[in-house]
């Protein structure tokens, strides 16, 4: 109700809202008591004044944390009080070096306390307390995902990720991502098997300001809603009434520079910046307003006041400006963080983080100039290269943003990565200089306090919520798999699987020197010389020397280890060529003081590894078609023109190969020193790939082409818009020998056994269809034909009939994800199923291989670099024990195998510092190549 006062009668104040309104009552009646003579004129008070007394008051509040609680307000009822005991508990605290060993209690969805507890605190539970002992195994708080698509991209893929983004305006910040969250994704329960717990859900980076992420939980929970997963909405997420005594809290904000939204919205980046600003002068309008009315409404001049002014499409941009909203800002290069820096000083709103971020590294004093405090980066380990403006992206980006006093964020950008498998990022940023405790907070800590959750996550500490993960060796080390995870104090494993790791993996990984390395990643502004620093052909002796391996007939055999003989070893090179090694037959050359020496400090010797599955070779930025060879033409979906011999044709991709790209020679340095190329295509009909060295300048150098012809490819898949049953006919008649020309030719030597046909192919239904045209082949050949699986997701489900067929399978994720409907049947391993996939195959017979998968977004030739990581994980996580030389095997001599590389005597031998090929703390620092007469020194 209005109270109306007027100077010429009495009038009656009902007091019914309240104290403020009493005291404006109170105010207003002694007005009218001293000054009636002097202002006749009506004055109406609104029926809500109290409330837009408070929504002033309020106005310039800013998000804190609750008061102390006792209790989650996501707390089950029927969860039960769990005690680990015995564990190593690194908690976050301390800039992240505190380690305590002891217990942890959890209850009421909190962790209660940590370290040494009182019995009579435990005694007080009763028989409700679960108890259980871990035996010494890491424990840390759950990892935290600052940038996920998870439930907006589901998995399996069926819509393309269409609820990622909105293409109905550059700027639409009153979009929400929980709109769009599927709770039917499949993702989330893998990504708890990496212990993930919480997880900022942002859209897309389509547009400039692409609207409001939410921070979930990622357990199931019994109502079966997105609502339910959320992790401290703002209070006015429905417009709800909002408590004035609480502190408002964190609202999350996506916003995009650079190519993407100039690519969706065909303009460029000057248009960008200026929808950011128009945007932002329209929020700026609308706070002006706000703030004028409320000043008048706060003095009691409601006469003519009218409605408070508010917009609801525009009002989480107003809440930016008063600094209520974390803003996510995709942003690649210096150009554009320049903008947006200069944005958040002309509109005066801080930045909480700029991600991926690849060039943050290279220009840290422009983040500190930010309004605010400096953004954070979240950045990726290694993935780069993939488009112009992650060209630039390095390796050393987080250890040099975090020397600059910078926070730092691993984040995953799932699905275009895997989740799951985030906190191997931090292990890679560990690798790479990362300071472990940064790097362990760079996906716990960090990022909860990014997001402003750093009250209640990301921490192991009484208060916090109960989200931890029991490792099964320290969460730094190669492979370290969750044995268990808690979510709200409830256990999300039934009935986990583990796998024993060595005693080593305890202990936190130790770094290899990359100094020089980061200094050059500067120096060279994200484009340092990547070639061998010494390229010789004279004798170089390699001292202390732990271990050899070399190839034998198909298979890899450890000559020399360091525990047989008890003295480290020498290896002597002379032209490219192992001539000596051992002990006592090179002691003679080690005597030679003019001879060039390498102490390889407990090093070893391997063959180099092979690549496969990737357009390396072919492509230098995967989404600038100016730098790639392109898609071949498909017979299936397109005329071929006569001139190139029509249908009848195959493409060579050795007749398109780029030599010297970063992502070639970084393998090169990863130990990688053969790729096998594919021509790229869309549709079913690849061609010839070829094998080639990754560290070779150019084509024509002695060695850098090692076979011109491996094997014939083809793709057979349900995401082609020709049906499965066409592409299998098709194949079909090839193998019928009824095809002419070279075509036909290149079949005829499949038929006969001459030429592996390698088919890229997920579905197990589609990889019975293709053993079956295989045996009738066969049958009217009377030859084996020789047929590999590349990609193979679903192979294990057919392991029996693949080793009973002679087929051979290159998986092209060792770590498998269902990233669409024909891979979806994946088996993926500790801590979800006892075995792995490489598990079931390598029990059958299988010939298997580890490769790079084409499916999807995630990182591909940029990852080929970390093939020996990849070898070595899957070891570990393999059910029945792996050799050394058996997990070389997988990405050397099984693929030469499966991939018609000759076994020739001529090969490369990678060199390691600090261990073996596969082992985490080495370091690649060498390339023996008998086949160009050298070796390389890095």
């Amino acid at each position: 109700m209005a109270l109306t006062l007027d100077g010429r009668r009495a009038y009656t104040c009902i007091l019914t809202k309240g104290p403020v309104l009493i005291l404006l009552c109170c105010a207003l009646s002694l007005s009218w008591m001293f000054k009636w003579t002097n202002d006749p004129a009506l004055v109406t008070i609104p029926l809500h004044a109290e409330e837009i007394l408070q929504k002033c008051q309020n106005l310039h509040v800013l998000p804190g944390p609750p008061l102390s609680r006792t209790e989650s307000d996501r707390y089950v009822q029927t969860t039960r009080p769990t005690l680990l005991k015995n564990a190593m508990i690194w908690t976050g605290r301390v800039s992240g070096s505190e380690v305590v060993r002891g217990d942890l209690l959890m209850d009421k969805g909190l962790i209660m306390e940590v370290g040494d507890i009182d019995p009579e605190v435990l005694d007080a539970f009763g028989r409700e307390l679960v108890v259980q002992d871990v035996g010494g195994a890491w424990v840390s708080p759950g990892i935290v995902d600052l940038h996920s698509h998870l439930g907006i991209c589901y998995s399996p893929d069926l819509n393309g990720c269409s609820d990622g983004n909105s293409f109905h305006g550059i700027a639409q910040p009153w979009l929400r991502s929980l709109d769009a969250l599927n709770i039917h994704d499949d993702a989330y329960r893998l990504s708890i098997a990496g212990g993930i717990t919480t997880a900022l859900i942002l859209p897309g980076s389509a547009n400039a300001i692409g609207g409001q992420g939410f921070v979930i939980k990622l357990r199931p929970t019994e109502e079966k809603t997105p609502s339910s997963m959320l992790l401290e909405p703002p209070f006015s997420l429905n417009g709800s009434y909002v408590n004035p005594s609480l502190p408002p809290r964190w609202r999350q904000m996506k916003q995009a520079c650079g190519e993407n939204p100039s690519r969706v919205y065909e303009g460029s980046r000057m248009d960008t910046i200026w929808a950011f600003r128009q945007a932002y002068d329209m929020a700026r309008t609308i706070r002006d307003k706000q703030d004028a009315y409320c000043i008048k409404a706060l003095a009691s001049q409601w006469s003519g006041l009218g409605d408070f002014p508010d917009s609801l499409q525009w009002e989480a941009l107003v809440d930016v400006l008063r600094g209520r909203v974390k803003i996510h800002n995709h942003c690649y290069e210096a150009v554009d963080l320049d903008g947006i820096v200069r944005l958040s000083n002309e509109f005066k709103f801080p930045i909480a983080a700029f991600h991926h971020a690849h060039e943050t590294y290279l220009v840290p004093d422009l983040l500190k100039r930010a309004y605010g405090d400096p953004p954070a980066s979240a950045v990726f380990a290694t993935f780069a290269h993939f488009k112009r403006e992650g060209y630039r992206g390095s390796e050393f980006a987080a250890r040099i943003l975090s020397e600059h006093g910078l926070d730092v964020v691993m984040k995953s950008d799932h699905p275009a990565m895997n989740s799951r498998y985030l906190l191997h990022e931090a292990q890679l940023a560990h690798y790479y200089g990362l300071p472990d405790n940064i790097a362990l907070a760079s996906v716990t800590s960090t990022p909860a306090k990014i997001m402003g959750e750093d009250h209640r996550i990301g921490y192991i500490k009484p208060g916090y919520d109960a989200d931890v993960v029991i490792w099964d060796s320290h969460p730094l080390a190669l492979g370290a798999t969750p044995k268990q995870v808690y979510i709200d104090g409830i256990v999300q494993f039934n009935k986990p699987y583990s796998r024993p790791k060595p005693l080593s993996h305890q202990h936190i990984p130790k770094t290899p020197d990359f100094d020089q390395d980061a200094v050059d990643a500067v120096r060279y502004d994200g484009l340092p010389p990547l070639q061998a620093k010494i390229s010789t052909s004279d004798v170089v002796i390699f001292t202390n020397v732990t271990s050899v391996f070399m190839k034998g007939s198909r298979r890899i055999e450890q000559v020399f280890s360091a525990a047989d003989d008890r003295l480290a070893g020498i290896v002597v090179v002379k032209d490219g060529k192992v001539v000596c090694r051992g002990i006592e037959p090179c002691l003679e050359v080690h005597s030679d003081s003019n001879v060039r020496r390498v102490n390889l400090m407990g090093g070893s010797i391997a063959p180099g590894l092979i690549t496969v599955g990737s357009p390396l070779g072919l492509t230098d930025i995967d989404l600038e078609d100016s730098t790639k060879d392109g898609l071949v033409i498909d017979p299936l979906l397109s005329e071929i023109p006569n001139l190139v011999g029509g249908g009848e044709t195959v493409i060579r991709a050795v007749d398109g190969l780029q030599f010297a790209s970063p992502d070639m020679l970084l393998a090169y340095r990863g130990g990688v020193t053969t790729a096998v190329t594919a021509p790229e295509s869309s549709g079913f009909l690849s061609g010839l790939s070829g094998a080639f060295t990754t560290g070779a300048a150019h084509k024509l150098e002695d060695g850098a082409v090692i076979q011109d012809v491996a094997a014939l490819h083809v793709i057979v898949s349900m995401s082609s818009d020709i049906s499965v049953s066409t592409q299998l006919g098709a194949l079909r008649r090839l193998l019928s020998g009824e095809i002419h020309g070279d075509l036909g030719a290149q079949f005829k030597k499949v038929v006969e056994g001459e030429l592996p046909l390698v088919v890229t192919v997920y579905s197990a239904d589609i990889m019975a269809s293709l053993m079956q045209l295989k045996q009738e082949a066969e049958k009217r050949s009377g030859k084996a034909i020789r047929l590999t699986f590349l990609g193979a997701s679903e192979a294990h489900l057919l392991a029996t009939e693949i080793g009973n067929a002679g087929v051979g399978v290159i998986l092209g994720r060792v770590r498998p994800f269902p990233t669409d409907w024909q891979s979806r049947r994946i088996l993926p391993g500790p801590p979800l199923s006892e075995d792995s996939a490489l598990d079931v195959l390598l029990s059958h017979n299988v010939t298997v291989g580890i490769g790079l998968d084409i499916l999807g977004l995630g990182p591909q030739k940029s990852s080929a670099r970390n093939t020996r990581f990849d070898a070595a994980w899957a070891a570990l996580e393999a059910r029945t024990e792996i050799s050394q030389s058996g997990a070389l095997a997988l990405a050397s001599v099984n693929l030469e195998t499966l991939l018609g590389v000759d076994d020739d005597e001529d090969y490369d031998m990678v060199v390691t510092a600090f261990g073996t090929l596969l082992e985490f703390e080495s370091k690649v620092v060498g390339v023996i190549s008998s086949r160009r007469a050298v070796v390389d020194l890095f």
